[in-house]
C-alpha cells in the first residue's frame, strides 16, 4: 500500500491527451495504476466527451464518474508570441478550466488532487535558483503574466481549500518541458520545440542559415516530460503536506506547492548549439535581437522535492537527441507548417 494513493484508485487525468497528460498516463500505468488486475481505472475523457470550460458539464461528469484522484494537466498554453497576442484567452480559459475542475473535485470529496502550474508563476527577477517562497514577492514577466496569474490563482485556490476545508490538494510547478507530444506550431510553440523544428527542417532542406528569436543570452531550465510524469506519481504517493516530515518553507510553514525541474539551466544560445549539432545542421545561426528575450534567467531550486527522494533521470543531451529523432520521424504529421514532399 502506498502512503498517498492506492493501486485501486479511480484516477481522472484532466488533459489526458496533451503532452503532459500523456506522460502522466504512461507513468501511472508503469507504476501499476489504472490496471484491471489491481481494480484500478484511469478516466481520460477527450475534449469532445468533456468540455472543461463548461461548469455544468464538468459538474455532471464528476457526479456520474466519481473519481477518487484527480490530476489537472489541462491548460491553454503557448510561447511568448501566443501569450502576447491572446492575453484574454490565456487568463479567462485557464481560470475557467481550473475553477471548474478544482471546485467539483472538492465538492465530490475527491481523496487527493494534484494541480500542475508552471515556473512562470515566479517574479521576473526572483533570486536564483528560485525557491518556492519567491511566489508573489515582486512583479511578473510581462510576456506571460496572464497565464502566470491564472496559474497562481489555481495554486492559491488549492491552498485555500486545504486551509479552510481540509481538501487534500497539492500543486507542482514544473520548469520548461519538452519531449514526445510537444507543440511544434510556428507561432505558439515553446523555445525547445521551436528550435528543434527550425533546425531539423533547415537540415532536411539544406538551408544556409537559421534565424532564432532574441539575443540567445537568457538562461532556461528544461525537463523531459517523462520525468515530470514520474514526479507526479511520486508526489501523489509520497508527498503529504500535513505530515511533520513534509517540506516546509524558510519560515517553517507548510508548503502547498513544490518546484519540479533539473536544477540546472543553459543559455538559449548553448541550447541552439546543441540542437544544431544533434540535428546535423551545418549552416549559420542568426539572432534576431528585435524579438523579445523574456525573463533573463529562470532556474528552479529543486531541493524540497529532492528531500522527499525524487530526482530527474533523463539528461538534457539524451532528451534532445531522442526528441529530434522523434520529430524527424513524425515530421509530416506533427508539424502543421509542413507538407509531405
Amino acid at each position: 500500500m502506498h502512503k498517498g494513493i492506492n493501486l485501486n484508485e479511480k484516477i481522472f487525468i484532466a488533459g489526458s491527451n496533451g503532452m503532459v497528460g500523456t506522460a502522466i498516463k504512461k507513468s501511472l500505468l508503469k507504476s501499476g495504476y489504472g490496471l484491471n488486475k489491481n481494480n484500478g481505472s484511469l478516466l481520460t475523457p477527450s475534449r469532445k466527451e468533456l468540455d472543461l470550460l463548461k461548469f455544468n458539464e464538468v459538474e455532471d461528469w464528476f457526479n456520474k464518474n466519481k473519481p477518487t484522484i484527480v490530476i489537472l494537466a489541462a491548460a491553454k498554453v503557448g510561447g511568448i508570441q501566443a501569450n502576447n497576442s491572446m492575453p484574454a484567452d490565456f487568463i479567462l480559459e485557464n481560470l475557467k478550466i481550473q475553477t471548474n475542475v478544482i471546485e467539483n473535485s472538492w465538492k465530490t470529496n475527491v481523496k487527493r488532487f494534484l494541480f500542475l502550474g508552471s515556473s512562470c508563476i515566479y517574479p521576473k527577477f526572483a533570486q536564483q535558483p528560485i525557491k518556492e517562497e519567491s511566489l508573489l514577492e515582486s512583479r511578473l514577466e510581462k510576456t506571460n503574466e496572464w497565464y502566470a496569474i491564472a496559474k497562481i490563482a489555481g495554486l492559491k485556490l488549492c491552498e485555500a481549500l486545504r486551509t479552510q476545508h481540509g481538501f487534500d490538494a497539492i500543486s507542482l510547478m514544473p520548469t520548461n518541458l519538452y519531449g514526445p507530444g510537444d507543440n511544434y506550431h510556428p507561432d505558439n510553440s515553446h523555445v525547445m520545440a521551436a528550435l528543434i523544428s527550425k533546425f531539423s527542417k533547415a537540415t532536411l532542406n539544406s538551408k544556409p542559415y537559421v534565424e532564432c528569436w532574441g539575443s540567445g543570452t537568457p538562461f532556461r531550465e528544461f525537463l523531459h516530460v517523462d520525468d515530470l510524469g514520474d514526479a507526479v506519481v511520486f508526489c501523489l504517493e509520497n508527498w503529504l503536506p500535513n505530515r511533520e516530515d513534509a517540506p516546509k518553507d524558510k519560515f517553517g510553514n507548510t508548503l502547498n506547492h513544490l518546484n519540479i525541474g533539473t536544477g540546472k539551466d543553459i543559455s538559449i544560445k548553448q541550447l541552439a548549439d546543441k540542437i544544431c549539432k544533434y540535428s546535423g545542421f551545418k549552416g549559420k545561426i542568426i539572432w534576431d535581437k528585435s524579438k523579445p528575450d523574456g525573463t533573463p534567467k529562470k532556474q528552479l531550486d529543486i531541493s524540497k522535492i529532492s528531500e522527499l527522494g525524487w530526482l530527474p533521470k533523463i539528461t538534457l543531451d539524451d532528451g534532445i537527441k531522442e526528441t529530434i529523432n522523434l520529430y524527424k520521424k513524425n515530421l509530416w504529421c506533427i508539424d502543421p507548417d509542413s507538407t509531405k514532399p
